[in-house]
């Protein structure tokens, strides 16, 4: 009889435990919590997410939030460095990224990303300089500044290897920085020549600092996707922000914050086009 109970005892455990891992288990890919979206961002980027009175405030975070409204949740924003964005959310610690991501075949492989915004990237230059480079191009030979960890710099490695040096010319120096505000500065030091950076946050720059810097490029640069980053396998979140953002798409809100920052949603043609393909 002892041995029935005891027997029957170990077997309540042991559901008991597969129960308590599965719950585990569903909860390590679903929301941290059902009434929230919790999310990752460097709060560093003008005028997609940056700081104001110790909040973070900018497009990305307007967007969120109005997202979120749509889908009967509250938005949390994580203020991090970038460098922490893709870590943090494959650990766990968030269950999006958002922070003004660009869509890249590298990125793809290790996280999910939704697009929601089409961008690309602008060249800034000291104001009044003799150097404004026009493209990418324009920098074989010169010192080059940009933010660490942009989907970018790979493309810039690639003109300086395979025009730059294989025309002859000398190879683009690249100086990397952590945030994107330090590199205008090794800008403005005279530390790098001229910056290379998103070409909103291009626009952010000359309305702060006009009389100092100026976009020397005059077409978008590298067009791209903008994307929220998703743990891979986390089917419940990645369908919960689909639905959400066709759901956002119909609302006055979301024309209001296009137009209040003048960005640009991407058409079916634009995702066709610029979506990397896994």
């Amino acid at each position: 009889m002892k041995d029935f109970i005891k027997k029957k005892r170990l077997t309540t455990r042991a559901a008991l435990a597969g129960i308590v891992g599965a719950a585990l288990s569903f909860n390590t890919f679903a929301f941290n919590e059902p009434d929230k979206i919790i999310a990752g961002t460097d709060a560093t980027f003008f005028p997609y997410e940056y700081m104001e009175n110790n909040k973070p405030v900018g497009f990305d975070i307007e967007f969120i939030t109005g997202l979120a409204k749509v889908m009967g949740k509250e938005a949390v924003t994580i203020d991090t460095r970038w460098a922490n964005l893709i870590p943090g959310l494959r650990g766990g610690k968030f269950d999006i990224t958002n922070s003004s991501m660009y869509i890249t075949a590298e990125r793809i492989k290790i996280i999910d990303m939704i697009p929601y915004l089409k961008s690309g990237e602008s060249i800034l230059s000291v104001k009044g300089s003799d150097y404004q480079p026009k493209v990418p191009e324009d920098f074989c030979g010169h010192t080059v500044g940009s933010m660490a960890g942009t989907s970018w710099l790979k493309q810039l490695q690639t003109v300086s290897a395979e025009y730059c040096v294989a025309s002859g010319l000398e190879p683009i120096s690249i100086r990397e920085y952590p945030t994107d505000p330090q590199t205008t500065q090794a800008m403005l030091s005279h530390a790098v020549e001229a910056q290379i950076t998103d070409a909103a946050v291009a626009r952010g720059v000359v309305d702060k600092l006009g009389n100092r810097v100026s976009i020397s490029s005059e077409t978008l640069i590298y067009p791209v996707l903008n994307g929220f980053g998703i743990k891979k396998g986390n089917d419940e979140v990645k369908q919960a922000l689909i639905e959400g953002l066709e759901k956002f798409k119909q609302t006055s809100e979301y024309d209001t914050l296009l137009k209040k920052y003048n960005f640009q949603a991407p058409t079916a043609e634009d995702i066709e086009q610029l979506m990397p393909k896994s």
